[in-house]
């Protein structure tokens, strides 16, 4: 019988992650479609106000992509959720295999499934306004973004998509621990959520919000991403790895 350790694990991660590519390929197509819509209910615009007197009358709506942003976020995490379920993962039997070359694969699909769905996203903010320009009689008026400004967008997207699948992962391998968890975990968030209200305080996502995302400075912000995103990959492949190893 051949053994993992006889073969190069770059290779059979390398092999793995390629194979998931091309098996995943409905999760892009998911992508897609999730993104059409978050198009459409941004058709709308995101926030709007308005003024009137005798003779005038005035309303501002504003248009972004946070809801594509947003949409784009929840695919990464059902996506990274999904990718941990037993049916997906038997396809690594196909390989010479363990829990650590499958985790390790199953991370970089995440991080180029990140990359594809942050360029996407910001691709699909402008689709949106080319749109409003096409279809809307109102007067349209926009700050122009620079390039530099684009891959600022879609850099800060790609981090935030990464740490949202990281989250997802470790969701998804607690529930190959136990099923108790798909209980447990929303109990544990809403409860939180109950406590803060009853004592008066803030809530405690109110905190991590700011503390990730109110971020100023870019080094920073990347630092706590990537560093708590690579916690919860090295979490969920330590849980993974207690599943039983197929060879």
């Amino acid at each position: 019988m051949m053994f993992l350790k006889n073969v190069n694990l770059t290779e059979v991660v390398k092999r793995q992650y390629f194979f998931k590519l091309k098996a995943n390929i409905d999760a892009m197509s998911s992508l897609v479609f999730l993104q059409l819509l978050a198009i459409l209910f941004s058709m709308g615009g995101s926030n709007s106000f308005g003024s009137s007197s005798d003779q005038v009358s005035i309303e501002v709506s504003y248009f972004s992509g946070d809801v594509i942003i947003g949409f784009t976020m929840i695919w990464a995490f059902v996506t990274a959720i999904t990718i941990t379920t037993r049916p997906y993962r038997n396809h690594d039997f196909s390989f010479v295999t363990n829990r650590l070359s499958s985790s390790l694969s199953n991370i970089l699909f995440l991080l180029t499934a990140s990359i594809i769905g942050g360029i996407t996203a910001m691709l699909a903010k402008n689709l949106l306004l080319v749109f409003k320009y096409i279809f809307s009689e109102e007067q349209i008026y926009g700050i122009p973004l620079t390039f530099q400004d684009f891959l600022l967008g879609v850099g800060a997207t790609i981090i935030y998509l990464f740490a949202v699948s990281a989250i997802g992962y470790l969701i998804g391998a607690l529930v190959q621990i136990s099923k108790a968890f798909v209980v447990l975990i929303p109990v544990l968030v809403i409860g939180m959520l109950f406590m803060d209200g009853v004592m008066n305080r803030d809530p405690f996502i109110a905190y991590v919000f700011e503390f990730y995302v109110m971020e100023s400075s870019i080094g920073l912000f990347i630092v706590k991403m990537v560093s708590t995103a690579a916690l919860f990959f090295i979490a969920s492949i330590s849980i993974l790895n207690r599943l039983e190893v197929r060879r």
